[in-house]
This record gives C-alpha cells, sequence and structure tokens, in this order.
C-alpha cells in the first residue's frame, strides 16, 4: 500500500481531532476538524523544530529548565500562527522550548458575514472575537472574549467550563500601549508595550515587577510582505499562580487577535 497525500486526518475514527500527516509520518501538528474553511489557502507544512529553535533564539531566549508539558507548566511557549495566504479565521499552534506541540489557539464563532467582511475589509477588527485555547488532546482549557469596540479593546477570560478567571482591559489609545489585568475589579497585573508598534510585551505582576516577556519574531521577508503571519515567544520568568497565571497565558496566546490587532488603528 502507498502512503496518503500530506493532510489532516482524523486521528480516529469519529474524532473532532485532525492530525498531520506530511506523507511519511504523522507530525505534532493537530486542529478540529470544524476548523476548515475551504476558502482559506494556507502556506503550511509540518513544523520544523530548527525553525522554532530559531525562533526562540532570534527573540533572546534560551532553554530554560524542565516544564511539565502543558500550557500552564512550561517556563517557555513558542507561538506560531498559520500561514495563509487568504485569511479568514486566526489560528496558531503552540510549542514548547524542545519543538513539540502542546496546544493551539483557534478563532471560533464567525459568521459567514463575518468571514466576508474580513476578506474585503478591516471592518472586523471593531467586531467581537471569540478563541479557544486548546491543549495537546483538543480540549478548551480557557475561552477567550474580545467584545466589539471602538478605541479600546477588552478580554473576557474564562476556563474550558465556562467559569470566569478575570478580564485584560485597555488603559490607553495613545503612545506604548498598556492593559491591565483584573479580576473581581481589582488589578492583579498588567502588560505594557515597550514601543509604540506593540510589537513585544513587558507582563507585570500587582506590584509591577515583569513576571514574563512577550517577544515576536519573523518568519523572514516573503510571509511578511505576503502573509498576515506573526509569531511569538512567552518566557515565564517564576512560578506563578491563578489567576494570574492564566492571564498571562491568555494574553501571550492572543495577543496578535486581541491585542496587537489593534495596530492598524494606533499606527
Amino acid at each position: 500500500m502507498t502512503n496518503p497525500q500530506p493532510g489532516w486526518y482524523p486521528e480516529a475514527q469519529g474524532s473532532p481531532v485532525l492530525r498531520y500527516w506530511d506523507g511519511a509520518q504523522w507530525t505534532q501538528q493537530t486542529r478540529r476538524a470544524d476548523d476548515a474553511s475551504p476558502w482559506e489557502l494556507s502556506l503550511d507544512g509540518p513544523a520544523d523544530p530548527n525553525r522554532l529553535k530559531e525562533q526562540q533564539r532570534a527573540a533572546g531566549v534560551g532553554q530554560t529548565g524542565p516544564g511539565g508539558g502543558t500550557l500552564f507548566t512550561e517556563p517557555v511557549l513558542v507561538v506560531n500562527q498559520r500561514v495563509k495566504l487568504i485569511e479568514m479565521a486566526n489560528e496558531y499552534a503552540v510549542y514548547d522550548q524542545h519543538g513539540r506541540q502542546i496546544g493551539a489557539v483557534v478563532q471560533v464563532g464567525q459568521s459567514a458575514l463575518k468571514k466576508a467582511l474580513r476578506f474585503v475589509s478591516s471592518v472586523d477588527q471593531f467586531m467581537t472575537h471569540r478563541l479557544e485555547v486548546r491543549d495537546a488532546h483538543g480540549q478548551v482549557a480557557l475561552r477567550l472574549t474580545r467584545p466589539a469596540k471602538l478605541v479600546k479593546s477588552r478580554v473576557l477570560v474564562e476556563r474550558g467550563d465556562g467559569s470566569p478567571v478575570g478580564e485584560i482591559r485597555q488603559e490607553n489609545a495613545i503612545g506604548k500601549i498598556r492593559f491591565a489585568f483584573e479580576v473581581g475589579g481589582q488589578r492583579v497585573g498588567g502588560i505594557q508595550a515597550e514601543n509604540w508598534r506593540a510589537w513585544n510585551f513587558a507582563i507585570t505582576d500587582v506590584g509591577g515587577a515583569e513576571v514574563a516577556r512577550i517577544t515576536k519574531t519573523f518568519e523572514g521577508l516573503a510571509k511578511t510582505m505576503f502573509t498576515t503571519a506573526d509569531n511569538y515567544v512567552l518566557q515565564i520568568h517564576r512560578q506563578l499562580s491563578d489567576p494570574l497565571l492564566s492571564l498571562v497565558v491568555a494574553s501571550a496566546l492572543t495577543v496578535d487577535t486581541a491585542l496587537k490587532q489593534d495596530d492598524r488603528g494606533l499606527g
């Protein structure tokens, strides 16, 4: 028997989780069957561990101590946006420092009208966005909602079971962008962009001490010119507890769609 063509196939009969077959072996890339759109043209292939390590080095992050193998126990998360020539929904793969995929982020709940608007304009940046942060098995770990906005954004963060975690609220619209982490109306930390283009972020606790950092890396000139793909590295400096930990992970994994996407209106 010949091997099947490269593509996405169910992990098991009837499974909603698809795994990428590169033509010779199963990779660590997964996605849900209902995420696919026949109108989106993907330029992705299987993840290259060497490229992931180079992305981490470009962010100035070396190999750190061992992690627990999950989105909430790894000290370094490497976030890669799926590269698409035509993009109607944002999708990201999340890897640990060794290049193993440990999660994914998928934009969900988009209507056909909203996808059409995104294809022909940038007006969708003002509409409501919903994202799911999924673990390596396709289970929802966090749900994020950015309600429709005009100037300032806010992101509501929930656990997979729908219980509330907190809110990420934009504090300013001019200059270096800032966000506050709030739980029950009380500030527990925040995000500070390090330049006006909001590409790199310092994440702080309630006392203002840096506990993590988000650094953007680039895919190369061709992909930067012809696609919208963004890539980020999150480094957590010390062990954090909830709800701050979940808010840090949520902000890093959704910084492009939920937070940074607004830079089209900032400059």
